[in-house]
């Protein structure tokens, strides 16, 4: 087991009101602190999902775990190849190598706090979704940024036939 020590000096404090926010309903995600700002102990996110909807589709991240804490709502979390009901104040960690994916339950909306460790610098990912969501790039360009993002799509028949 080797020890990751972050190089950073000062505290990193992020002010809710000049986060930046990239999408909208039914997915928003609040851009917090990038792997940069910490000195590489971490990436986190705030997501916001309303009714049913999705987060994220299966992929697994390789060296780096995923904290999933649910400050409102409730989710559906892929964890290998089981789906677990998560709740307000529910705490989700999935290890590297393990695929997971998210969505709000359906007839309900989450709102989840996601931390990446060891950290990886991501928002430009998040932005890259929002331009796909825009029209602005392919979903297909997502396949050439995997190995940057550390964030590589999957298959999942369990998470696929969940609402079937």
């Amino acid at each position: 087991m080797s020890l990751f020590v972050p190089k950073f000096d000062e505290s990193v404090i992020v002010r809710d009101a000049e986060a930046e926010v990239v999408g909208g309903a039914p997915v928003g995600v609040k851009l917090l602190a990038d792997s940069s700002a910490s000195g590489g102990a971490l990436s986190t996110v705030r997501v916001t999902l309303g009714e049913g909807a999705d987060g994220a589709r299966p992929h697994l991240h390789h060296n780096s775990a995923e904290m999933f804490y649910l400050l409102d709502g409730a989710a559906e979390l892929l964890s290998g190849d089981d789906i677990v009901t998560a709740e307000r104040g529910d705490l989700v960690i999935v290890p590297p190598g393990r695929p997971h994916a998210f969505a709000a339950v359906p007839g309900a909306c989450a709102d989840i706090l996601i931390v990446i460790t060891p950290g990886v610098e991501r928002f430009e990912y998040f932005r890259h979704l929002q331009r796909i969501r825009l029209g602005e790039a392919t979903p297909e360009s997502l396949l050439e940024v995997q190995d940057l993002y550390d964030n590589h799509f999957l298959r999942s028949d369990t998470w696929e036939g969940r609402r079937s």
